[in-house]
């Protein structure tokens, strides 16, 4: 049975890892708007989309949930 995760819609770890794959940069901003986290979004759509897709990758992979790295 496949891990299950709370990112990504609530889907599960594969279907989430995907997801993150191909759409991570994307996702990673409507998942921190969804949360209500308009800061983090913001930032992450003019400063560091690339990187912090990167990092989320090998957070989902290893943890099964993306990185949070503003809690506001």
């Amino acid at each position: 049975m496949a891990k299950k995760s709370k990112d990504y819609f609530g889907l599960g770890w594969l279907v989430s890892v995907i997801l993150c794959l191909f759409l991570g940069p994307i996702l990673g901003i409507v998942t921190r708007l969804m949360e209500g986290k308009i800061v983090a979004a913001l930032l992450r759509l003019l400063l560091g989309w690339n990187i912090i897709w990167l990092i989320d990758l090998i957070m989902m992979i290893m943890k099964g949930q993306i990185w949070r790295l503003l809690k506001f």
